[in-house]
């Protein structure tokens, strides 16, 4: 089976969603992963395309034009006093985009609360024909993936799935094997990205790392090829945020390298 691509918002976050599809398809990506949702984070772009139609547009445009596909937006956060409706127009827009899947965490609550929030996350995103599916931080309120697959286990519905992220895997100490008692349905792609094998201590220096300096697959300390052999077929979402990488060789060319490099490294291992 063919694997296929998609290249995520926070590896090209200063490119506005019609840039970062021109930037895709000249990579080679099948797809790419937006951020239509604004987060309020400082200096964060806002590309909510519900509410800015002439940037819809040209985003339309220019997957017409380029064949590449929306694969997932992000992020729906569950946090302590969140409104899950407030998701829906940027929901909404994604269906429409042909987005198969929602991406969300859980970052604040009481476990009956946010479970009850997840839940109806995915009763507002089924109608559209979306998936959402659940990452875990490792500095978020759900954040490992036991605390991941008692969410998933306790909602039980058909269109809740579990998108697995290397450096949070890696970062929550999980052990890949435990990936092999999971329903193989839950999996529907994965973020894709390298880093430093030591593990941070300090939260400020864990949000460093996974917002802006994240390595190239292979050139880290993370075992990818160990993880990814415990995950059924998926679609490989490249998240790899590098602030110095985009600032020395602009957006399009790391965009290119994230894939490049991740490539060669899937064939070295498929030849080991």
């Amino acid at each position: 089976m063919k694997q296929e691509f998609s290249l995520a918002h926070l590896t090209v976050l200063g490119c506005a969603p019609p840039e970062m599809v021109y930037i895709a398809a000249r990579a080679g990506y099948d797809y790419v992963s937006i951020r239509p949702i604004f987060m309020g984070l400082p200096g964060e772009p806002n590309y909510a395309l519900a509410e800015n139609r002439q940037m819809l547009a040209q985003t339309r445009r220019a997957l017409t034009s380029t064949g590449v596909r929306v694969h997932d937006i992000e992020l729906a956060r569950i946090f302590d006093g969140v409104t899950v409706r407030d998701y829906l127009p940027a929901m909404e827009v994604s269906a429409e985009l042909g987005a198969k899947a929602v991406l969300s965490s859980i970052w604040g609550g009481e476990r009956e609360y946010y479970i009850e929030k997840f839940a109806e996350l995915c009763d507002l995103a089924k109608p559209l024909g979306l998936s959402v599916d659940l990452e875990f931080v490792p500095i978020a309120a759900v954040r490992d993936l036991a605390g991941a697959a008692d969410v998933l286990r306790t909602i039980d519905r058909d269109n809740a799935g579990l998108m697995i992220d290397m450096h949070h895997f890696h970062r929550a100490g999980d052990d890949p094997a435990a990936l092999d008692a999971l329903p193989r349905e839950w999996f529907h792609f994965a973020h894709l990205c390298d880093a430093p094998a030591v593990i941070p201590t300090e939260r400020q220096e864990m949000i460093r790392i996974l917002r802006e300096a994240r390595m190239y697959v292979g050139e880290g300390g993370i075992d990818v090829a160990g993880i990814l052999a415990h995950i059924p077929h998926c679609v490989y979402s490249i998240e790899l945020p590098n602030k110095a990488a985009h600032e020395e060789m602009g957006y399009a060319e790391h965009a290119t390298r994230c894939l490049e490099t991740l490539k060669a490294y899937l064939a070295r291992d498929a030849r080991a």
